[in-house]
């Protein structure tokens, strides 16, 4: 088996390919058009979001037996197409799941008890207890969309605090002890927290809209750590004005290249509104994204590469 290498990632990768008889070559840095015209010569890839693997590039890969992807989606691959060609697909979900759990988590609390703005404040100089109040998390409903390995992951975080949590999925008897399955009807009508964890599919894209804002019943706090494009931002910065949004915690934004180039010469006026808001939290795209997940997204890609094919 020799397989390229697109995207650096933990060395426990390589090392144990090796010991299975893979070849590893590396190539970090050359265009895509260069590793089309040598990916006939592999019989695997192992990337994370370097670029967009498409019917074109497997086409070209005509000896292609797997992809790894050394993260939680595969949304950057043809998979229909891949799956045509009868190509093995391995993502890694369940390798920064509790990453993923621990920051959500993080990043309500945080949100809700104004840490960020005190912070920022105390640091200037300004002692103001009373702007700083906090919200409790204790007795509030929340709601989580997509209940996979992230969402159920973030179940599992909230399950010491005196929370009623509940689900919304595609998928039919996904509910568990840590949370209960419901409709969209009633999850709309009982949320305080609202948590997004779903894959970017053509359903989700764009699925946080006006429409689906404003039929919620309450007022909620929004959470992100799933996909940016599954937002549309102007519609979440219209809820923050109108206050049926309390206060966003978006690790990922619908302006993310697939590569995080250039994020900052962008000059849309809602990205301005969120960076300037006092009740939004922004982190970069980093939810999965510890030194404990980075071994551990490694090591479930090898896993799965090693049953599926020795």
């Amino acid at each position: 088996m020799k397989v390229l290498h697109l995207d650096t990632n933990h060395p426990l990768l390589i090392e144990q390919f090796a010991e299975l008889g893979f070849q590893n070559d590396e190539d970090y840095t050359s265009s895509k058009d260069d590793i089309e015209k040598k990916i006939h010569l592999y019989d695997g890839v192992i990337i994370r979001s370097r670029f967009t693997i498409d019917q074109q590039f497997l086409d070209k890969a005509t000896n292609l037996k797997f992809i790894g992807r050394v993260g939680a989606g595969l949304e950057n691959i043809d998979t229909r197409y891949a799956k045509q060609k009868d190509i093995f697909l391995a993502s890694a979900p369940e390798g920064n799941r509790n990453a993923v759990g621990e920051h959500t988590l993080g990043m309500l609390l945080s949100l809700m008890n104004k840490m960020t703005k005190a912070n920022r404040e105390v640091k200037k100089g300004k002692w103001d207890r009373e702007g700083n109040r906090g919200v409790e998390l204790n007795g509030k409903t929340v709601g989580i969309i997509g209940y996979g390995n992230m969402g159920k992951a973030f179940a599992e975080k909230l399950s010491g605090f005196d929370v009623d949590i509940i689900c919304y999925d595609i998928v039919g008897g996904v509910g568990d002890d840590n949370a209960r399955q419901v409709g969209i009807m009633e999850f709309k009508q009982k949320s305080d927290v609202v948590s997004l964890h779903v894959p970017q599919t053509e359903k989700t894209i764009g699925m946080v809209n006006s429409g689906f804002i404003n039929e919620f019943h309450k007022p909620f706090w929004f959470l992100n750590t799933a996909r940016g494009k599954c937002v549309i931002t102007h519609d979440l910065v219209n809820g923050l004005k109108s206050e049926k949004i309390l206060g966003a915690g978006l690790d990922v934004l619908e302006y993310e290249k697939k590569s995080f180039e250039n994020m900052f010469a962008q000059k849309p006026k809602a990205f301005k509104y969120l960076r300037k808001a006092k009740n939004v939290l922004l982190t970069p795209h980093v939810a999965g994204w510890t030194t404990e997940s980075k071994e551990k997204l490694a090591q479930t890609i090898v896993d799965k590469i090693k049953a599926g094919f020795c």
